[in-house]
């Protein structure tokens, strides 16, 4: 029985790396060239496997190299694959990553398998949502099915979990299903129509209209920082009259590689949530696993176990 299911993207990551981001309409010369495992789903159903949860993902991949390398290196770090439909008349998604010796990247992804996921495979899936404790979701596949993953997630009890990245427009009764929203500072501005973000250093009463912006959505926020670490919202307006603002520092590292940080933290949190940590214990949890994530090159090959983690809280 899987304690975290994750519904989500899988794709191969094709990453160039060079000294600097080449400007538009700019050639420049790259140092080393890696194709390897990677898609927002499949690095949260890594990162919460290595951190000592039962995991299970739902998605789709071409019937090509890179769809079986896909499901060979998520299920090589303990997650169960077999609700991983393989698509022949469709390419395995794949994203084309730059990464600078600074270690800033852009990444382009295009769908490929991942846009055929629906909610009828949720449905099919039904079963593994059963007995989960955390749903870990994304959205780098369609929308009906995260809304469909999000509802089976909320109906089986458990805690619903939505990094919403790439971002775009949220459906309230998608909003209405998820219990924690997963954002970074640029999605959470854009999540409340380009309302600046404070810095983290900034008292209560700054970040205080945020968690308020957000919990009028009905949800519990993690807002990730990068260096800055993350923040954690919440509204108690209920109870105690005041927003709840947490502060989760950043671990000083030096960075390599910040590809699939993000997802690092998502599926450290999701697993830490299905643990029975709170939302901020879980977070803080989490921000050690990004931070040093960055410290290799590489997504899922970059993610620390859960024994490592613990050694560095």
């Amino acid at each position: 029985m899987a304690g975290v299911v994750v519904v989500g993207s899988l794709n191969a990551d094709l990453t160039v790396y060079c000294p600097r981001l080449p400007a538009p309409g700019e050639t420049i010369a790259g140092t080393a060239t890696e194709v390897g495992p990677g898609g927002k789903g499949a690095n949260q159903a890594v990162a919460a496997s290595l951190s000592g949860a039962g995991v299970a993902i739902v998605g789709a991949v071409g019937d090509d190299s890179n769809g079986a390398m896909l499901r060979h290196a998520v299920s090589g770090a303990g997650v169960d694959v077999s609700r991983v439909r393989t698509l022949g008349d469709q390419a395995s998604g794949m994203a084309i990553i730059t990464v600078d010796d600074a270690a800033e990247n852009t990444i382009v992804t295009t769908a490929g398998a991942n846009g055929r996921l629906s909610a009828r495979d949720v449905e099919v899936a039904g079963e593994v949502f059963r007995g989960a404790r955390a749903v870990c979701l994304c959205l780098e596949v369609p929308r009906e099915a995260v809304l469909a993953a999000a509802l089976a997630g909320r109906a089986a009890g458990a805690t619903v979990i939505l990094n919403a990245s790439p971002f775009g427009p949220l459906a309230p009764e998608l909003l209405a299903a998820v219990d924690v929203l997963l954002v970074n500072a640029h999605e959470a501005s854009q999540l409340l129509a380009g309302a600046p973000l404070p810095p983290a250093s900034a008292d209560d009463a700054a970040w205080a209209p945020i968690a308020r912006g957000l919990a009028e959505a009905g949800v519990r926020a993690v807002v990730t920082l990068g260096a800055g670490g993350a923040v954690v919202l919440e509204d108690e307006q209920g109870r105690t009259g005041r927003a709840r603002v947490e502060r989760i520092p950043a671990l000083p590292v030096e960075p390599v590689d910040t590809t699939g940080a993000g997802d690092a933290f998502a599926g450290a949190l999701a697993a830490r949530l299905a643990a029975g940590d709170a939302l901020g214990d879980a977070a803080r949890y989490a921000a050690v696993a990004a931070a040093l994530s960055t410290m290799a090159r590489g997504a899922q090959r970059s993610y620390p176990t859960r024994e490592r983690v613990l050694a560095r809280l």
